[in-house]
């Protein structure tokens, strides 16, 4: 049997209008941050990742171990936490630190003192968006949003109404403190994962493993 969820009128039209006019928001080049000053625009950002970055000439192959610090949350007034509780943000700093930590550990090996091959690895959670009970699901199903949804989720972008995460990653050669990376980063589930949907903080969480796995590709 197929259930069909039928949009209020009323909720219909009010969602049309409000994605007609509706704009995500972008990570910055945060001030709090110690690679502040380096981050610059990224013109080789992809879909609006990684906006802004610092790079230097690495031969990553040559480090074979790490170091994770605890994931920071950050508290600049330029943050961009929206209505999401202390508990929360600590969740997701926990669960962050959790996966990276477990996705590092698939081609480095954990120290807990530098040696010569060691990176040290520092994560700030910057922001965090969650999904919006309800009208995050119907969004994806009805024709408030699905037509919506499903060209976001093709163009690689965030869906209506749903969760993000956003943070920075600074990269540090563990014995000489040098900064051999940085970027800011917004990640969030596909605009059509149903999944997604169902917790505040599930498309965040969602969001974090996508970076987990983005951070191994940068450091190739």
């Amino acid at each position: 049997m197929t259930i069909h969820f039928k949009t209020p009128c009323f909720l219909l039209l009010g969602a049309v209008a409000i994605l007609s006019g509706c704009a995500t928001t972008q990570p910055t080049a945060y001030q709090g941050l110690d690679s502040s000053e380096y981050l610059r625009p990224n013109e080789q950002s992809r879909r609006g990742h990684e906006p802004y970055v610092y790079n230097t000439s690495v031969d990553w192959k040559r480090y074979s171990t790490f170091i994770i610090e605890p994931v920071k949350i950050y508290r600049g007034p330029d943050n961009q936490f929206e209505k999401v509780s202390e508990e929360g943000k600590q969740e997701l700093a926990n669960y962050m630190h959790e996966q990276f930590d477990e996705k590092l550990r698939q081609k480095y090996t954990p120290v807990s003192s530098p040696q010569q091959d060691t990176l040290r690895i520092k994560m700030t959670l910057t922001g965090a968006k969650p999904t919006k009970q309800f009208i995050g699901t119907v969004m994806k199903m009805d024709l408030a949003g699905g037509p919506y949804n499903a060209t976001q989720a093709v163009r690689g972008r965030e869906g209506a109404f749903s969760g993000s995460v956003s943070y920075a990653v600074e990269i540090y050669d563990a014995t000489t403190n040098r900064l051999l990376k940085a970027y800011v980063d917004k990640q969030y589930p596909n605009a059509m994962n149903m999944k997604s949907t169902f917790g505040s903080l599930t498309a965040s969480k969602t969001g974090i493993r996508k970076g987990a796995d983005n951070l191994l590709e940068n450091l190739q």
